[in-house]
């Protein structure tokens, strides 16, 4: 999967994807040229989910700013037991 397709892919299916790629690795039996193919493409999934994630927070800290009434960012708290 090429790196502008994991991009376009929802923070749903990279996980699922990455859950693939993690079971395929565990399982040991790939050669080893496939095994670090897949390795890689797991390492840009982690990447492109992570930005998924961060842009998500941003969304939700400019949403938070706005119903506050302010047009500066508010940080973003989430509640005890949620980290």
């Amino acid at each position: 999967m090429a790196s502008k397709k994991i991009d376009r892919l929802s923070f749903d299916a990279t996980l699922e994807e990455l859950e693939t790629i993690v079971h395929q690795l565990e399982q040991g039996s790939l050669p080893l040229e496939e095994a670090l193919k897949q390795f890689e493409q797991g390492v840009h999934l982690v990447r492109a989910g992570q930005q998924k994630l961060e842009q998500a927070e941003q969304k939700i800290q400019i949403l938070l700013s706005k119903a506050a009434g302010s047009d500066q960012l508010a940080p973003f708290q989430p509640e005890q037991g949620e980290e």
